[in-house]
């Protein structure tokens, strides 16, 4: 504790250096804007609308943001944040890639006094001063309990169940999300899980799906861990005739989840998604509060919201809340 007070001293100091002026009688210096650095190592909407609330928090803080996109590549990644202790930014936000291999160079930047935030995935030891992530179990538990009620009421508490998982890019979010999709789905003695496959991007999600439904006929409901992999479930039913004996449930959410939970084939049921607005607005908020000596929370733990299919006004308010949040960001 006292090594970390330590460190938020001395941002609090470089943050004062930089927003004071020298204070000359003639005439004050302009005064300089602290950078924060936000990393981000996907380009989908989930990631677009966490850098959109970046640039809010940022916007209101008074700080220059820099944004970059680690495009799933370790190697990038390090550039990227070397190139951020070189240019000398105040603080770096960053999903990390690894819990291990981006460690390193996240623990050269805070050797610099660089304050480290992470979001959604963190790394080991203390690097950063707060990390910001969603309940991952909770995001499956939640699309769970619909599922589960599904079963129950329309498949008379049997179900056969494939699921998609993302576990060869971040296995222990993915695990945490299917466990807790598991854990309530499989109470029911009648369920049966028959297929596991990774893939978390549409394209992928698209053949994988169909792969199992063709080897596995009797399949009736299909679970993915993200967007991409539930955007492509509900792709493969539709390409395999299948509406009205498959249906879907997954996680996170965009502007094409929400049309597939309003449309009338009925396939996409019920999806936990996180609030990456949200999620991006708190990680600067928090990085602009540690630069300026504040105590920051080591860990902040936001809430899944759930979109259902038998809470149609409640999906389109969750529609027209994201097209306000994109229409926000592209101004």
């Amino acid at each position: 504790m006292r090594a970390k007070k330590r460190v938020l001293q001395g941002l609090a100091l470089a943050f004062a250096a930089l927003v004071a002026g020298c204070g000359g009688a003639q005439e004050a210096p302009e005064t300089k804007k602290p950078k924060i650095a936000g990393i981000v190592f996907q380009e989908d909407q989930f990631f677009r609308l966490i850098q959109f609330g970046m640039q809010d928090a940022a916007d209101r803080a008074g700080v220059e943001l820099l944004l970059a996109n680690s495009a799933n590549k370790p190697d990038k990644e390090i550039q990227l944040v070397n190139t951020y202790i070189a240019r000398g930014v105040d603080a770096i936000v960053i999903s990390p890639l690894s819990a291990k291999a981006s460690a390193t160079a996240l623990e050269r930047a805070r050797s610099k006094g660089i304050a480290v935030v992470t979001y959604n995935t963190t790394v080991e030891g203390d690097i950063p001063v707060s990390y910001v992530e969603s309940d991952q179990a909770d995001l499956g538990r939640q699309t769970g309990l619909v599922a589960r009620r599904y079963i129950e009421e329309k498949l008379g508490g049997k179900a056969k169940i494939a699921t998609l998982a993302f576990k060869s890019q971040l296995a222990e979010q993915s695990d945490a999300r299917r466990n807790g999709f598991v854990d309530v789905v499989g109470q029911l003695p009648g369920v049966e899980f028959v297929a596991e496959q990774d893939a978390w991007l549409p394209e992928m999600a698209i053949k994988k799906a169909g792969d199992i439904l063709t080897a596995n006929p009797d399949v009736d409901i299909i679970w993915s861990a993200n967007e991409g992999g539930t955007v492509g479930s509900v792709m493969a039913v539709k390409n395999a005739g299948k509406q009205g004996d498959v249906v879907v449930f997954g996680t996170d959410a965009s502007e094409q989840l929400v049309e597939f939970a309003l449309s009338d084939d009925g396939i996409l049921q019920a999806i936990t998604t996180q609030t990456p607005f949200e999620l991006g607005v708190k990680s600067v908020e928090l990085a602009v509060a540690a630069l300026r000596g504040q105590q920051v929370e080591a860990k902040v733990v936001m809430d899944g919201v759930l979109i259902a299919r038998e809470d149609p006004e409640g999906v389109r308010a969750f529609g027209q809340r994201m097209k306000e949040l994109i229409a926000l960001g592209n101004k």
